[in-house]
């Protein structure tokens, strides 16, 4: 089916073919032709050409009389992280911070009404949510989200929280636009901030930006544990003063990595 209002210039295999890679979704790791087809939207026959074209690419695999992706798609995930030189820069920092804190350590940026995790490093615990590079969650419920949209103005938080959340997850905090503004407002005044099991039981963070060499807020940087096991008092008072002298050194590598001039061969 062709889409509605694109440009002359609008390629609609290739969306097509995304379509495909994006109607496998958590608990859908196998998927049938006809499955696909109907949840991308597309006949059987166009489905089949573009699983056969991922599989021959290296995307998809045939089996138990289906499809399914490869470790390959992160590719596509990890060529706009790698772009942005955010990781290598961030990575050793990261490190750091986990082997002070035992606890993972995400960065993620906003995407609509949603962050989307672009960097991370974890250790092995059992949490509620899975996480792991380009997972999406409702940016308002998270303490990364949180920094985001308080680095916003505050008349483009409500433009950027119409946008229906693409991440399928239900929060347990529904606040209204009062209560909204001012838990952003905290946000703002402290530098950081807090969610206490806003998105789902279990879950608790806190996060601080990271800034360019403008002092734009560029993504944002967490501490994840799990509520039953570290107390809002431990969090706040011995992780968060180092995930703050974190967050200081990468976004002061990232200003020193947007001075180095690009080199290209001739």
């Amino acid at each position: 089916m062709a889409r509605a209002e694109t440009g002359p210039d609008f390629i609609e295999a290739l969306a097509r073919g995304l379509d495909v890679i994006r109607v496998f979704q958590p608990g859908r790791a196998s998927m049938s032709l006809t499955e696909v087809a109907t949840a991308a939207g597309l006949a059987r026959p166009t489905a089949r050409r573009i699983l056969l074209t991922l599989q021959e690419l290296g995307y998809a695999r045939a089996e138990q009389g289906g499809f399914a992706l490869t470790p390959r798609v992160l590719e596509l995930g990890m060529s706009y992280v790698r772009s942005m030189g955010l990781w290598e820069v961030a990575r050793p920092h990261m490190e750091r911070l986990v082997e002070q804190t035992n606890e993972s350590s995400s960065i993620a940026q906003l995407d609509g009404s949603d962050i989307v995790y672009v960097a991370r490093v974890a250790v092995p615990k059992i949490v509620a949510l899975r996480v792991q590079i380009g997972t999406r969650f409702p940016a308002l419920q998270t303490s990364l989200g949180k920094v985001l949209l308080a680095a916003l103005p505050p008349a483009e938080v409500s433009r950027v929280l119409a946008e229906p959340s693409r991440s399928g997850i239900q929060p347990r905090w529904e606040p209204d636009a009062e209560e909204r503004d001012a838990a952003l407002r905290v946000v703002r005044a402290k530098g950081w901030a807090l969610t206490d099991e806003e998105l789902s039981l279990g879950i608790r963070s806190v996060a601080a930006p990271l800034r360019n060499g403008l002092g734009e807020v560029i993504a944002s940087v967490n501490v994840n544990v799990h509520a039953a096991e570290t107390s809002v008092r431990k969090l706040t008072q011995e992780y968060l003063p180092l995930l703050l002298t974190t967050a200081g050194a990468i976004s002061a590598d990232w200003a020193r990595y947007e001075t180095v001039p690009e080199v290209t061969a001739s």
